[in-house]
């Protein structure tokens, strides 16, 4: 074994001094008999602990160190540092409350900067304080950096926590993994969503993708949900892939809460962030040679199944996140296919143009109505199937919409226009017949006019003379 060594320069001290007056400690001596004593070891010089030249110690330290040692033993004999060492003793109280406030209205601002500023402007005399004195101080009163950057000033308490039950509350996030080389020099983004039971770190869906958008993430919702049910709650970060209104409303509509943590605080979402970091060592690392989603996705899936979801988690005592998953009862539920088409159903006012198309999700779609033409309709669409054509509702019914072929639209006839057709007059109005009245200089709308006018209709011809 290693020889023992004291565990600091007090205790090394402490250690001297016993064996400079303690082999007075352990023998019977009357007062008289200890003054001399003393006063015959005041005379000798001893080598303190790391000392350079031998030194001496008055009678009065030696009686000091002597009944320190009686009474404590070798702990009385350590020496004691001022209480107020390393507060800053040339600080007025008036110069403490002025970094303490400049520390919290600027929690970002470096020790140095501060003391080089105060300095500057007269405040501070130089060097009339350490920036380790200033540290020490806002430490004390917990204004260290990085707790006064995140909470101005309060220190942010952390806690583990979980779920008390399976189903109860999901994470969703978005990992960015390597492009894929889709050809000699043309790469792709992968982006890979997940969804993480927070009470099992059971992941109840996942996929690889080319975008983040929020499509892309309702899309595997829907799977989690046929397969799993709705949660209560979810639990996201704040891009804009969770911050959509499609997501909030599908949430509202399955009874489920969109819980969204702090920005900048990836610690708050810690189970998810750790299994990301498990995913990236267990397996994205050794997809480098891949070239499609496809190839990539199975091996997420296979992973995923025999070795994650297997495998003793640290956080779940050792258990596994299948058996915990699987263990917790799941209470009867009536969600059903319909009701999720119902809550991923979105509508929106649009109004149809002039060549009976509308706009949908940056997509022309084309209707057969064209008494809609101009008017502002409602389109609704279901995000359940991301295929699936929207509809326009009208008077109760959906009229389904398709995409606009231009080139198809060429081909097909059209209805007849209504010049070609004869006009029956339902009301007494005939611009033609007002004129003929005036170039005859007869009163318009007279019984008579009206009847000679019709015999002259009949087979006369009339000359109007200009």
């Amino acid at each position: 074994m290693d020889a023992f060594q004291p565990k600091d320069r007090a205790e090394a001290i402490a250690l001297f001094r016993s064996q400079v007056i303690g082999p007075l400690t352990v023998r019977e001596l009357s007062h008289g008999e200890l003054t001399v004593e003393l006063e015959a070891l005041s005379r000798q010089k001893f080598r303190t602990p790391r000392g350079h030249s031998a030194c001496t110690y008055s009678v009065p330290t030696l009686q000091r160190w002597y009944y320190k040692h009686k009474e404590e033993g070798i702990e009385g004999l350590k020496p004691k540092p001022r209480s107020d060492r390393g507060r800053g003793r040339s600080l007025t109280d008036q110069q403490k409350e002025l970094l303490v406030d400049i520390r919290q209205e600027h929690p970002d601002t470096s020790v140095p900067v501060i003391l080089n500023t105060l300095e500057d402007d007269g405040r501070f005399e130089a060097d009339a304080v350490s920036a380790t004195t200033v540290r020490r101080m806002f430490r004390e009163r917990g204004l260290d950096r990085v707790a006064a950057s995140n909470s101005k000033g309060r220190k942010k308490m952390r806690l583990r926590w979980q779920a008390d039950r399976p189903g109860a509350l999901w994470h969703a996030d978005v990992c960015h993994a390597s492009a894929l080389q889709i050809e000699e020099k043309k790469f792709l983004a992968v982006r890979i969503h997940a969804i993480l039971d927070d009470a099992s770190r059971y992941v109840v869906a996942i996929e690889a993708m080319h975008q983040e958008r929020e499509i892309d993430m309702l899309a595997l919702l829907v799977r989690a949900v046929r397969r799993h049910g709705p949660p209560d709650a979810f639990y996201l970060d704040n891009g804009a892939t969770y911050r959509g209104q499609a997501l909030g409303l599908a949430a509202a509509r399955m009874g489920s809460v969109l819980i969204h943590a702090r920005p900048y605080d990836a610690q708050a979402r810690g189970k998810m962030e750790r299994f990301w970091r498990t995913l990236r060592g267990q397996c994205l690392q050794f997809t480098g040679a891949l070239t499609t989603l496809h190839d990539l996705n199975v091996r997420l899936w296979a992973w995923l199944d025999e070795r994650y979801h297997k495998a003793p988690h640290g956080g779940l005592m050792g258990k596994t996140p299948e058996s915990v998953y699987n263990a917790a009862p799941r209470s009867p539920d009536d969600f059903d296919e319909s009701k999720l088409r119902a809550a991923l159903t979105i509508h929106a006012r649009r109004r149809v143009r002039r060549d009976n198309t509308v706009a949908m999700d940056g997509q022309d779609w084309e209707t057969d109505l064209g008494f809609l033409a101009g008017r502002l309709v409602t389109v609704g669409r279901c995000l359940v199937e991301p295929d699936e054509p929207p509809w326009i509702e009208h008077e109760g019914r959906r009229y389904p919409l398709h995409i606009v072929d231009p080139i198809q639209n060429a081909k097909r006839p059209r209805s007849s226009c209504c010049l070609d057709e004869p006009h029956l007059s339902r009301v007494p109005f005939d611009p033609p017949k007002t004129a003929l009245d005036r170039a005859l200089g007869r009163a318009a709308g007279s019984a008579v006019d009206r009847e000679q006018d019709d015999d002259r209709e009949d087979g006369d011809d009339i000359e109007v003379g200009s």
